[in-house]
């Protein structure tokens, strides 16, 4: 008798959204805005989770499988559309994995109290990347409770930080004047150049389209989980950015280390079982990260290899549950260069410039996959829709070019160089050469591999499985 198949509960969607949406170490960057971000966090409530919210909801309903983002880039403009969409959304995981990477030597500082040398820090790091990727080799149904407990984790910090700025700002006062005057949009280079992040923030929740298979009604728990997470989501975000807010001046926020900074200033300590506890969570909260995220990631690597649009190397599969085991290795083998060379870099932060990269790369991914969602509508009306985006076609397009163009604007204040003092342009070149180098391999698979521009409708595991068949022939 065949095993009966551990499958989703909608609470666990829920907190798969959650762990996936909410990122815990990208709230320190988005306070470094000031107290503008709350005005910025409400506008993009608007203008984009609500409009990407929705378009998700339809398109990862409407086409379940393997594929996500590049299954709907590629059946609305052709497989070097959906190449290209492939590999943005592959390369960014490798980089945000490194740069999380770079961060737990510091964590198991504040942890143990031992300072590491630059190789033990290496090590480290290495280790981090590796167990993620062996972690990733197995179904996400098999580490729901990591998903779970990580979702968890993150609200907690989210409220304790959060309420002990309130606390601290009731009783001792606050870093950061709050005033109606500085919630007003702040428009300096510095300050926009983080709203990618508050972007980033709320992307993610294609992901959970990818769980259809491990779900009992992916059809009604896909588009409820997008709903009550993203509420979830905007809540415990607002509420930590105000706690880092109180806690620490505007200009001395560190982008990597700030949510810990914050406990320690509102703690009064830099040390003792909290602040221990906090930063064994927080590291908890990366492996979270990582892992709700690799299904995903993985799985569209692997699935836009078996239709020829990446190197074989991310097709391969392994395992009794056929696993996308060559992607996740190319996460371990990327991750693992950049961190080894990451010592004789000139940029100190190295976080925030993993990160910066990282954040160019996913957001150029999600160009395409608005326009998309409006032409798959023109082109395959007749595919059912079990959850339809309503309204006019004038609604319609609004609804695909806000999100669309928030990301254009997020991306130029984070990847080109706006001010060429020198200190602005060894920060800015590194990210911006990366993403013009990183975008340049992404066109060669193209050119190499001869993908052609012509597209053909067609519902993602039907295409696999007619793959699969085609292989074994």
């Amino acid at each position: 008798m065949e095993e009966k198949k551990k499958k989703f509960s909608l609470m666990s969607a829920i907190l798969s959204v959650i762990c996936v949406v909410f990122v815990a170490e990208a709230a320190a960057p988005v306070a470094a805005i000031g107290n503008s971000q709350f005005f910025w966090w409400i506008f993009l409530l608007i203008a984009f989770l609500l409009p990407y919210g929705l378009i998700s909801s339809e398109l990862g309903t409407t086409y379940i499988g393997d594929g996500g983002i590049y299954d709907w880039v590629t059946q609305a403009f052709g497989h070097r559309w959906g190449s290209r969409v492939s590999w943005y959304y592959w390369i960014n995981y490798p980089l945000w994995l490194a740069s999380l990477a770079v961060v737990c030597p510091d964590l198991l500082t504040t942890i143990t109290g031992i300072e590491f040398p630059t190789v033990a820090a290496i090590l480290i790091e290495l280790v981090f990347i590796w167990l993620i990727v062996w972690i990733s080799f197995y179904p996400v149904s098999d580490s729901v409770w990591i998903l779970n407990g990580a979702a968890v984790i993150k609200m907690l910090l989210a409220i304790l930080i959060g309420g002990l700025g309130l606390y601290t700002a009731l009783t001792k006062g606050v870093a950061n004047e709050f005033t109606l005057s500085s919630m007003l949009p702040s428009f300096n280079l510095n300050s926009l150049s983080f709203i990618s992040v508050i972007i980033f923030n709320l992307l993610g929740f294609e992901v959970i389209c990818t769980f259809a298979d491990d779900m009992e009604n992916p059809k009604k728990q896909i588009p409820q989980s997008i709903i009550a997470g993203g509420l979830v989501i905007a809540a415990i975000y607002i509420f930590s950015a105000f706690g880092i807010g109180v806690a620490i001046p505007t200009d001395q926020i560190s982008t990597g280390s700030g949510l810990m900074d914050s406990f320690k200033l509102l703690t009064g300590s830099t040390g003792g079982w909290f602040i221990i506890a906090m930063a064994f969570l927080f590291l908890l909260t990366l492996f979270g990260n990582m892992i709700s995220w690799s299904l995903g990631v993985n799985n569209t690597a692997c699935y836009a290899a078996e239709n020829g649009d990446m190197p074989k190397i991310f097709a391969k599969r392994g395992g009794k549950d056929e696993m996308p085991i060559g992607a996740a290795i190319m996460n371990g083998v990327v991750a693992s260069i950049v961190v080894v060379i990451a010592p004789i870099l000139p940029n100190q932060d190295l976080f925030w410039a993993f990160f910066s990269l990282n954040l160019v790369m996913f957001l150029m991914s999600y160009v395409p996959v608005f326009p998309a969602f409006y032409k798959l509508r023109q082109i395959d009306p007749d595919t059912p829709r079990p959850f339809r985006v309503g309204g006019s076609d004038t609604f319609l397009k609004v609804l695909v070019a806000l999100p669309m163009i928030m990301i254009v604007i997020s991306l130029i204040f984070t990847a080109l160089p706006l001010q060429f003092d020198p200190e602005t342009l060894s920060q800015q070149l590194p990210i911006t050469i990366g993403a013009v180098v990183f975008t340049l391999f992404g066109e060669a698979i193209i050119w190499t591999k001869k993908i052609k521009k012509e597209g053909v409708i067609y519902h993602g595991e039907e295409n696999r499985k007619d793959n699969t068949e085609t292989r074994r022939v």
